[in-house]
């Protein structure tokens, strides 16, 4: 083989060990020059956050809800027997005071019946009264006088019937209200129970809507409501709570509230549906910032520095108000709420605290 040959596969030789030294590892796990898993590599600084103040003070939850409008008094007109309609002296929609006249029934039949009970009654009151005078010279026995005297008390019962049947052929407004619909004619036969009109003094509005149990300790009466609906604008109608039902429906859970509306104008009528909003009753409260809830898969923590660390803590939240939301369990009021840099951090981490200004 030549010597220039040789020289060549000898250089060649050299130069790949040389490669293959150059690209094995060396002991540690490093590379020579590099610093991937060597001792001494310098550690991160920790996470920066910022944290907020939490304090107690007097707040009440807020509560919507949906309502029916209700009459303060409401009724419906009817007859208590079978008889004619001689007179209707009521105007539909018309205001009407406690003990007008609405309606007048022939009378003619009911009168003659009352004229012929005072009658009798006259019959056995003369009869007791010669009774009573025999009586003392014992010409009639104590029995006769008795049976003259269950007379007497007889005959008063059947007037008394027969005044309250003449009574009936005249209905009154038993109530201050406004009347509906005329349903009947003057001349027409009406049956007991037939409507004759309708009857609602909306003076004042009875407001009914439902609440869920859970909000049982934050109602009473006497707490102030706002209502709106849809039809009057943008008015807001504002009432108290006036009663409580005393049970919780078990189907929905939830319990009956009624409040009290002012309604001198008459805007609101029965039967409008409402929208209902009230604040519970004011009591001490651990507000937080908002911001420093973490949701996750359906609970709510929060992060606190104790001795420089993050510490994860699972909160129960109650109401809430613009940037401020209501802690009811899991915090004691004196941690340090961390509000901002949730997201760079972890349970036990180290942080580097820095208080909101």
């Amino acid at each position: 083989m030549p010597t220039v040959t040789r020289f060549r596969l000898t250089l060649l030789a050299v130069t790949l060990a040389l490669t293959a030294c150059a690209e094995s590892p060396a002991p540690g796990g490093a590379r020579p020059g590099g610093s991937f898993g060597g001792p001494g590599s310098p550690g991160g600084a920790p996470p920066a956050v910022v944290t907020g103040k939490m304090e107690t003070r007097p707040f009440g939850v807020v509560i919507e809800a949906v309502g029916t409008a209700l009459a303060k008094e409401s009724v419906e007109v009817t007859s208590k027997s079978t008889n004619t309609i001689t007179a209707i002296r009521f105007t539909e929609g018309q205001r009407v005071a406690t003990g007008a006249v609405l309606v007048e029934f022939d009378r003619a039949q009911t009168a003659a019946a009352l004229a012929e009970a005072e009658a009798n009654l006259i019959e056995s009151r003369n009869q007791f009264n010669r009774g009573r005078d025999l009586s003392v010279t014992q010409a009639l026995s104590k029995a006769q006088l008795d049976q003259l005297e269950t007379a007497v008390k007889t005959d008063e019962a059947r007037a008394s019937a027969a005044r309250a049947r003449l009574a009936d052929t005249v209905i009154r407004a038993p109530f201050d209200g406004r009347t509906g619909f005329r349903r009947v004619s003057p001349g027409g036969l009406v049956n007991p129970g037939s409507v004759i009109t309708t009857l609602d003094d909306t003076s004042v509005i009875k407001l009914e809507f439902s609440v869920s149990q859970t909000y049982l300790n934050d109602l009473q009466p006497g707490l102030t409501v706002e209502a709106v609906a849809e039809g009057l604008g943008e008015r807001v109608f504002t009432g108290k709570i006036s009663a409580i039902d005393s049970r919780i429906d078990p189907v929905t859970r939830s319990v009956t509230v009624r409040a009290e509306l002012p309604n001198s104008d008459g805007d609101i009528k029965p039967g409008l549906f409402m929208k209902v909003r009230v604040r519970g009753t004011e009591k001490p409260t651990l507000m937080i910032p908002e911001e420093a809830l973490v949701p996750e898969q359906g609970r709510t923590y929060v992060f606190v520095v104790e001795d420089g660390e993050a510490k994860r803590r699972e909160v129960s939240i109650g109401g809430r108000e613009p940037g401020s939301v209501a802690v009811t369990s899991g915090l004691a009021g004196n941690e340090t709420l961390i509000v901002e840099g949730m997201q760079r951090i972890r349970d036990g981490a180290r942080v580097a605290a820095t208080a909101r200004s």
